[in-house]
């Protein structure tokens, strides 16, 4: 097809076969949900140690499982908060190749969430609040990590935040993805910034198994309804963060000091309530989530 020079039609084509794949299904795709989801994934947003810089005055990094290796994907440890310590966990993602290589690209193997548990038990042990900051595409599904036992230390992770005694506030700042970034959300209040997004698969992966075509991904992210103003609606979350104009990315501090905000209020909150009512309700609150059959019959 002869075209003018510097003038490139790939981008027109690909446009016009999407649509006339969406017409042609008979499903309209909503883009702003996607994005969302790019926005969730923008190189630029800030990462846990990014808010970590910004939020609190001081930070001392705890590493290693005690029991196989330290997994730089799950970053943790001591931070000085309004005069008293806090202990945050979160995942961490790198800026450039060689960071994101080493962090995994932000999926933790398993000694990442043995390592969240030590930190963890620890903040108990102490009575110390525990942040968790929420940022992976998932847990790695990897060979070595499946031999290491992935799926118990994912399952362990969530028994040992259910047990915390102290107040537990998780926020998901980018992306929260499957069993990965539930691991660390079993918290008191599950906070989620407005341009985030956190679902039980990513929506690559959705659309390869429902429609074996992870071109459909933006119909997966739809029907998953994972946006924060939808899984507040359905109760899955306890708030939404508000962002800078643009998206967090555009402004690293300003997103910082929302975050701090949202969490002063919510600790002050949680402090005020006995650790066995607290427990009680984190407890309730998880239990309540989901729809499921039994007998015929519709619960939820």
């Amino acid at each position: 097809m002869p075209t003018l020079p510097g003038v490139h039609l790939k981008d027109e084509i690909t446009k016009i076969s999407q649509r006339i794949k969406e017409l042609g299904s008979g499903r309209r795709v909503d883009r702003h949900v996607w994005d969302k989801v790019e926005l969730a994934r923008h190189p630029k947003r800030p990462y846990s140690l990014d808010y970590i810089q910004h939020m609190f005055s001081g930070f001392i990094e705890l590493r290693g499982d005690r029991l196989f290796a330290d997994d730089p994907a799950i970053i943790g440890g001591l931070a000085s908060y309004h005069g008293r310590t806090i202990m945050v966990v979160g995942h961490q993602k790198g800026r450039d190749l060689a960071a994101r290589t080493r962090r995994n690209f932000g999926m933790p193997r398993p000694e990442g969430y043995r390592k969240a548990q030590r930190l963890m038990n620890l903040a108990s042990k102490f009575g110390i609040p525990v942040l968790t900051l929420i940022d992976t595409p998932g847990a790695y599904p990897g060979v070595a990590a499946e031999e290491r036992g992935q799926g118990g230390a994912i399952s362990s992770t969530l028994m040992c935040m259910a047990r915390l005694d102290v107040p537990t506030v998780s926020v998901i700042i980018g992306e929260g993805g499957s069993g990965g970034a539930l691991a660390l959300a079993l918290t008191d209040r599950v906070l989620m910034l407005e341009n985030s997004i956190y679902s039980v698969i990513s929506p690559e992966s959705c659309a390869a198994i429902l429609w074996k075509d992870s071109d459909e991904a933006q119909l997966a992210a739809q029907t998953l309804r994972l946006t924060s103003a939808e899984l507040l609606d359905l109760e899955i979350i306890d708030g939404v963060l508000p962002e800078p104009r643009g998206g967090a990315h555009r402004d690293h501090a300003s997103a910082a000091r929302i975050l701090k905000d949202a969490l002063e209020e919510n600790l002050r909150d949680l402090e005020t309530a006995h650790p066995r009512r607290r427990k009680k309700e984190r407890h309730e609150k998880f239990r309540r989530m989901g729809v499921w059959r039994e007998h015929g019959l519709t619960l939820f």
